[in-house]
């Protein structure tokens, strides 16, 4: 059953920083805003490695736009 009220966004980005417990420093490519992202639990369990410089997808809620998720890392 889904929830119509979370609405998720999702942005393409470069990762900037690593800061401390697995979060990251990410510009979005479409506004340029900077925010904070942790790791999603999909890629902790397979051991992707996140670098600064590297490519990625993060879902952002309606909540907070600020922060988000990071949920995949292009090639």
């Amino acid at each position: 059953m889904e929830d119509f009220n979370k609405k998720v966004v999702r942005k393409s980005g470069m990762v900037l920083e690593a800061l401390p417990s697995i979060q990251f420093k990410v510009r979005l490519d479409d506004d340029g805003r900077e925010i904070i992202a942790h790791l999603a639990g999909r890629l902790r369990i397979n051991k992707i490695k996140i670098l600064p410089g590297d490519r990625v997808t993060v879902e952002m809620g309606s909540y907070d736009e600020k922060r988000g998720r990071i949920v995949y890392r292009e090639k």
